[in-house]
């Protein structure tokens, strides 16, 4: 068996979810139905990396579901329990790669590495790019320590935390639109330029422990919403969602985060109620600021939403999901406050400030 440079074998566990990298022609469209293991059969390992393959479910990733994400969650903290693992690597769908990568990331509490990677062009295409993107990751997850949850894809690591999927069908399509990179990954070496700043991790949530994909009976999760506003917009949607039992909402104003005073109204009336409800912005980059009021965020804000920094509508979905799963959270103030601190995150400049020195992530391992 082939050795690590340090002469230890890296041992990987693949954590298969489907999506494009696992997606084969249907007669009218791609759907994901290859195994992990036939997906893994495509790439070459990285020198010094065993791996062993999970098939947790196969779906395309527009139709994932909270009880998708949080059996994975589940998946990842059993994984990690065998001291014996050095890393994690999960195949997935792009369309919600951000969403589940940012959930498993609220709750990573482990020094090794937990990579997404994925494909945007299907499984057993000439032209495909899903094996070039595991092999990078299966490289980044035998590597580093101490990051958090990764996004690896054409040859760039990205901290989970921010990132989108930025282009729709382009091989490079994933991107922070408010930062850098966090490293790069190519001819079998990787680069780790920046440090990613993450809150203090949560535990595992109890509806973690039962959350299974398709369940009957299973008790109902919160229900999120997201809704935009726009030339025209009034108070009805987000009046809707609060009646149809959303416990959070994210507004996706516009510019820094603006609406108009009848929207301002609705969201005091919907905290009054104890909905959660968070405000992020259209704009693709840059951070939310209280500049405006006549329904601007000055208003919004003091309507008792929270502004998201810069983490945009999915990512912020995902922090009410999280703040409302969370026995640390519970009600209220509380609440409150645990929503603000995984909202918190570094303020940047735009455009983004320049990153310090790069140096080898295997250096930094030693």
């Amino acid at each position: 068996m082939k050795r690590t440079h340090d002469g230890e074998t890296r041992r990987i566990v693949v954590i298969s979810t489907g999506g494009t990298i696992a997606s084969r022609w249907q007669g009218t469209g791609y759907a994901a139905d290859a195994s992990g293991s036939d997906v893994l059969a495509t790439a070459p390992l990285p020198e010094g990396v065993a791996v062993e393959v999970v098939d947790l479910f196969n779906v395309n990733s527009s139709r994932m579901t909270a009880a998708h994400q949080l059996a994975l969650l589940r998946t990842v903290h059993e994984t990690f329990a065998d001291p014996g693992v050095d890393g994690i690597v999960i195949t997935h769908g792009t369309d919600t790669l951000e969403e589940t990568a940012f959930l498993l990331d609220l709750h990573h509490t482990d020094a090794r590495p937990v990579v997404l990677t994925g494909a945007q062009r299907p499984f057993g295409t000439g032209d495909g790019d899903g094996p070039g993107n595991l092999y990078d990751a299966l490289q980044v997850a035998s590597t580093v320590r101490d990051l958090g949850v990764l996004v690896v894809f054409d040859g760039r690591v990205h901290a989970a935390r921010g990132t989108v999927k930025y282009r729709t069908l382009a091989a490079d399509a994933f991107s922070d639109p408010t930062a850098e990179r966090l490293g790069r990954v190519g001819f079998s070496r990787v680069d780790i330029e920046r440090q990613p700043e993450r809150p203090a991790p949560l535990p595992l949530p109890a509806a973690a422990r039962t959350a299974e994909p398709g369940a009957t009976g299973a008790a109902p999760l919160p229900r999120v919403d997201i809704v935009t506003h726009h030339s025209d917009g009034d108070p009805f949607l987000l009046n809707a969602a609060v009646a149809a039992g959303a416990r959070g909402i994210v507004l996706v104003a516009t510019g820094a985060g603006n609406a108009t005073p009848e929207i301002a109204a609705a969201v005091a009336n919907a905290v009054a109620r104890g909905v959660l409800v968070a405000v992020t912005t259209r704009v693709p980059s840059g951070p939310l600021a209280e500049i405006y009021t006549g329904g601007g965020a000055v208003d919004l804000v003091a309507a008792g939403a929270l502004l998201t920094g810069t983490l945009r509508a999915a990512q912020a979905r995902i922090a009410l999901l999280a703040t409302l799963l969370s026995e640390e959270g519970g009600t209220g103030a509380r609440a409150t406050a645990l929503l603000r601190r995984l909202l918190d995150g570094p303020v940047r400049a735009e455009p983004a400030l320049a990153t310090g020195g790069s140096r080898s992530a295997v250096a930094a391992r030693a």
